[in-house]
C-alpha cells in the first residue's frame, strides 16, 4: 500500500513539474524564461536549460545577457557529454566574445572536447590531431594561463596515442603479409617518431619485412632486395646488439647470406 502511494505521489510530482516546464516554454516573459533557464542549469537539468537558452539567445542578442547565455549554452552541452555541440559552441563563443573573462576557459574547453572525443589508438585520429592543434593554439593565445601545464600534459598523452597508432598501422601491414607497404609504413613511423618506445620492434620488423619481401620477389629483384635486408640487419645490430630479437635477426642474416651466395654461384 505504501509503495502504491509512493508511486502516485511521484507521478503527481512529475506531472506537476512537466506542466510547470511547459508553462515556462510557452511563456512570452523572456526575463522569466531567463531566470528559469538558470535555475534548471543550477539544478543539473541541462536538457531543459538548453531548450530555454536556445529560445533566449536570438531574443536577447545584443543585450547584457548575451555573453552569459552563450557561455552557459555551451556548458550545458558539455555537462551533458555532447562534446561535438559543446566544442562548436565554445569555439563560437571565443570568436564572438574574444575579450570576455570567460574566453580563456571556453577556449580550453573547446580543445578539451576534442580530447574527450579522441578514440583509442587503433581508430581514426582526426580528433586527436584537432586536440593537439587546439591545445597548442591555446598556449600561444594564453601563454600565462594556469592551464598551460595541463595542456602540455594532455598534448604528451595525445602524441603517445599517435605513436601507438603509427606502430599499429605499420604492424598491420606486416601481419597482412604486405611487406612492401610494411617497409614504407615502418620507415615513416621511425622517421616521424624516432624516440618511440616501439623503436626496437619496428627496426626488427623492418629487417624481417625486407627479408620476406626479397623471399617473395621475382628472381630479377631478389639480389638487390637481399642486399637491402643485409643493410637492415647491420642497422638493427648497431642499434640493438643485445635485443631480444637478436637470435632471429642472426638467423635471417645467415639465410640472406646463403641466398646471395647461391645466386652468385648460379649467375656464374
Amino acid at each position: 500500500m505504501k509503495i502504491r502511494i509512493l508511486f502516485i505521489i511521484t507521478g503527481i510530482v512529475l506531472v506537476t513539474a512537466s506542466c510547470a516546464y511547459e508553462k515556462v516554454l510557452k511563456s512570452g516573459d523572456w526575463d522569466f524564461k531567463y531566470i528559469k533557464a538558470m535555475e534548471y542549469y543550477d539544478k543539473g537539468e541541462y536538457v531543459k536549460a538548453t531548450t530555454l537558452l536556445e529560445q533566449l539567445k536570438p531574443r536577447l542578442r545584443g543585450s547584457d545577457k548575451t555573453e552569459e547565455l552563450s557561455f552557459y549554452h555551451a556548458m550545458s552541452y558539455y555537462l551533458m557529454s555532447d562534446y561535438i555541440m559543446a566544442g562548436h559552441y565554445f569555439r563560437t563563443f571565443v570568436k564572438t566574445f574574444f575579450h570576455s573573462p570567460r574566453a580563456e576557459e571556453a577556449d580550453f574547453l573547446a580543445a578539451y572536447c576534442y580530447y574527450l572525443m579522441s578514440p583509442r589508438s587503433s581508430l581514426d585520429q582526426e580528433n586527436t590531431y584537432n586536440a593537439i592543434n587546439s591545445f597548442t593554439l591555446f598556449k600561444s593565445k594564453f601563454p600565462n594561463s594556469d592551464r598551460v601545464l595541463e595542456c602540455d600534459r594532455l598534448i604528451a598523452e595525445l602524441e603517445e596515442k599517435l605513436v601507438e597508432k603509427s606502430y599499429l598501422t605499420a604492424k598491420l601491414y606486416f601481419d597482412l603479409g604486405n611487406y612492401k607497404a610494411a617497409m614504407v609504413a615502418l620507415r615513416t613511423s621511425l622517421t616521424e617518431y624516432p624516440d618511440t618506445k616501439f623503436r626496437e620492434e619496428l627496426m626488427f620488423l623492418r629487417l624481417k619485412s625486407s627479408y620476406l619481401l626479397a623471399e617473395n620477389s621475382v628472381i630479377e629483384k631478389q639480389q638487390e632486395r637481399y642486399q637491402s635486408a643485409v643493410d637492415e640487419y647491420y642497422s638493427f645490430l648497431d642499434e640493438f646488439p643485445e635485443s631480444e630479437y637478436i637470435k632471429e635477426a642472426e638467423k635471417i642474416y645467415s639465410s640472406v647470406q646463403e641466398k646471395i651466395t647461391e645466386q652468385d654461384i648460379n649467375a656464374n
